[in-house]
């Protein structure tokens, strides 16, 4: 009984953890889309700021000091919506130099959290047929062996030490 459930929780684990190299694809894929998208934004804003003789930074303050508070709020999204484009360009960039593997890295380590759940929302699975993703779906399934090795392992000694 123990082989049959290590086995499949090794299939399983192993067909999750060959999904992420996919997924990281089709994550920088939108990546691109949302840096253009944003850019639009902060032109737009930057525009409207330089034809009042403010820099950004400066309208957002303003919007942010203002006894409106629709007009903070707008300050308030307006900053997350560059503090947001920063980090997707700094995430690109991390994305272009990286290795394939670096890449799940990357993604794992700091998701955009409306990119990666848009992404998952549209995702298609692939059959990994890369060296990236074979090597993802070996390790998920050497993954799910440790797992069952060691949680086995605690039953057995919980079953030791029970007082008969």
């Amino acid at each position: 009984m123990l082989r049959i459930f290590t086995v499949l929780t090794m299939l399983a684990s192993g067909t999750l953890t060959s999904q992420l190299p996919e997924f990281a694809q089709q994550y920088r894929q939108r990546l691109g889309g949302a840096i253009d998208a944003l850019e639009q934004v902060m032109a737009d804003f930057q525009r409207d700021a330089a034809d009042y003789g403010l820099t950004v930074p400066e309208a957002i303050d303003r919007q942010k000091a203002s006894t409106d508070p629709f007009i903070q709020a707008r300050g308030a999204s307006i900053e997350r919506t560059s503090q947001r484009l920063v980090h997707l360009k700094d995430q690109r960039s991390g994305f272009e130099t990286a290795s394939p593997f670096e890449r799940i890295l990357i993604l794992v380590q700091s998701p955009d959290r409306e990119l990666a759940q848009a992404t998952a929302e549209d995702y298609a699975p692939a059959i990994p047929v890369t060296p990236v993703g074979l090597v993802s779906a070996g390790a998920g399934a050497a993954g799910g062996f440790i797992l069952v090795w060691f949680l086995s392992g605690l039953v057995r000694l919980t079953r030791r030490r029970a007082p008969a």
